[in-house]
């Protein structure tokens, strides 16, 4: 009878001696809560397919936060709804607009709390695309002057990190000049620097963006979900722009791509686990088909042990309680 010498299962006899040897780790820190905020008092408007999340005026906006900074975020990542749109999405970048209203707004009641905010026109022009829309064709040297527009315009609203998405080529550099050329020159730049053409947007997209733009002419921006080199050159390029920290959307099915790069870039990373994800796991728990809470620690887990520094995810809030 073989009897084997080295024996995984001794470091794995108690829960005190796994906890000890545990190679990743999950903090409250870790966690990034996104929001909606759209114009309106007293609006708090459930986002169908997303039990829990809800489109808020900014009075509402607020109060959430005050939770949510109770419980233990310290970060929060801003989308807005406008209140109209057009072809240049002029709203995006209106120093009245949404987003500049809900930052000044934040960081005169929480002036700690870190705010990430979207930077892209997606929302703000009707067509759905993250880029201008014109003649049957996104312009992307167009997109990038409106681009700095919003960043700027974001940032002197107080916004500490932007987030743009759009994935025009060259957007992280001239962002960065467009911020320089105003003196904010402390302004974090994370783009999305690997944003796959992607189902999981859904229902997230719907309730905040509105349009569905068609998918053949999503893939003339955004990523191929096939295509993983293509994804890593992606995010080399808007470090060489200037990034200071890169995110990968979505998270879940791309956990290949966030192992890469963070291996090979060694940067800051972040991962945003999508509409799509959140839904997943509400609608299976919903059934009884699995336990919530342990699968979606499970899964942010499965991101921090890829390599993310930080996670985006609806399930902010959830995860800190539930780790206690």
């Amino acid at each position: 009878m073989y009897y084997p010498t080295y024996r995984m299962r001794r470091l794995r006899q108690t829960a005190t001696l796994r906890h000890l040897l545990r190679e990743t780790s999950l903090k409250p820190e870790d966690l990034v809560l996104p929001l909606v905020v759209r114009h309106g008092e007293n609006v708090r408007e459930p986002i169908p397919g997303m039990p829990g999340t809800h489109l808020l005026s900014i009075n509402n906006l607020i109060a959430e936060i005050r939770e949510a900074q109770e419980i233990g975020v310290r970060a929060v990542f801003l989308f807005g709804v406008p209140s109209h749109k057009d072809v240049g999405a002029s709203a995006a970048y209106d120093s009245e607009g949404v987003v500049q209203l809900a930052v000044k707004a934040i960081k005169d009641e929480y002036p700690d709390m870190v705010v990430i905010t979207d930077v892209c026109v997606c929302a703000y022009t009707g067509s759905g695309y993250c880029g201008i829309f014109q003649e049957g064709r996104i312009l992307n040297d167009v997109t990038l002057e409106v681009l700095v527009k919003v960043a700027v315009s974001h940032a002197e609203a107080g916004a500490d990190i932007l987030a743009p998405s759009d994935m025009m080529d060259g957007r992280v550099a001239a962002i960065r000049s467009g911020l320089d050329d105003e003196g904010l020159h402390d302004t974090i730049i994370m783009p999305v620097a690997t944003k796959f053409a992607s189902s999981f947007y859904e229902p997230f997209q719907t309730a905040v963006v509105g349009a569905h733009p068609l998918f053949g002419d999503q893939l003339t921006y955004l990523v191929d979900p096939a295509n993983g080199e293509e994804a890593v050159r992606e995010a080399l390029l808007d470090i060489e722009e200037g990034a200071d920290i890169i995110m990968v959307k979505p998270a879940l099915p791309y956990l290949d791509v966030v192992k890469v790069l963070k291996q090979e870039t060694k940067f800051p990373l972040a991962v945003y686990s999508a509409g799509g994800e959140y839904a997943m796991f509400k609608a299976a728990a919903k059934e009884g088909w699995l336990d919530e809470r342990a699968a979606v620690l499970e899964a942010m887990t499965a991101f921090r042990r890829a390599g993310a520094d930080l996670i985006v995810t609806d399930y902010a809030c959830d995860v800190i309680r539930w780790l206690g």
